[in-house]
C-alpha cells in the first residue's frame, strides 16, 4: 500500500467516524428537542436547531444571535450547556460531559426518563 492509498484510507475512516457522530448528535438533539415539546425535525435545520434549543434553555429563542458576539457568544454557549442540563434535573456533573461530549452525553439525555422542566 502506497503512501496516498494510506492517506485515503485514514481520510475515509475519519470521515464515517465524522459521520457517524453527526448522526448521533442529531438523534439526541431530535429526541431533546420532542421532550421538551418543540419539533424534533428542527434538529436536522442548521440554525433553525440553534433557535429552538434557545428557545428551550432560555425561553426565548432569539438569544441565540448573541452568540455572535465574539466573547460573549462563548460565554453564552457554556451557560447554555449547563442551562441545559439543569432543564432536565442534571447537575454540574452532567454539564461538564454536555460541555465536552456532547453527542454521547445528548444521547444519554435523550433516552433516559428525565423530563423537561424550564428552567428559566
Amino acid at each position: 500500500m502506497g503512501d496516498l492509498e494510506g492517506l485515503m484510507a485514514a481520510m475515509g475512516s475519519m470521515w464515517i467516524f465524522s459521520l457517524i457522530i453527526c448522526i448521533a448528535a442529531v438523534v439526541g438533539l431530535w429526541r431533546v428537542f420532542s421532550k421538551a415539546g418543540e419539533p424534533g425535525w428542527a434538529a436536522i435545520i442548521p440554525l433553525y436547531n440553534t433557535y429552538v434549543l434557545f428557545k428551550i434553555i432560555f425561553g426565548n429563542g432569539w438569544k441565540f444571535l448573541l452568540v455572535l458576539i465574539p466573547i460573549y457568544g462563548i460565554y453564552l454557549a457554556i451557560v447554555a450547556i449547563f442551562k441545559l442540563a439543569k432543564s432536565f434535573g442534571k447537575g454540574v456533573g452532567f454539564g461538564f460531559g454536555l460541555l465536552f461530549l456532547s453527542p454521547i452525553f445528548l444521547l444519554i439525555l435523550a433516552f433516559d426518563n428525565s423530563t423537561y422542566s424550564p428552567a428559566y
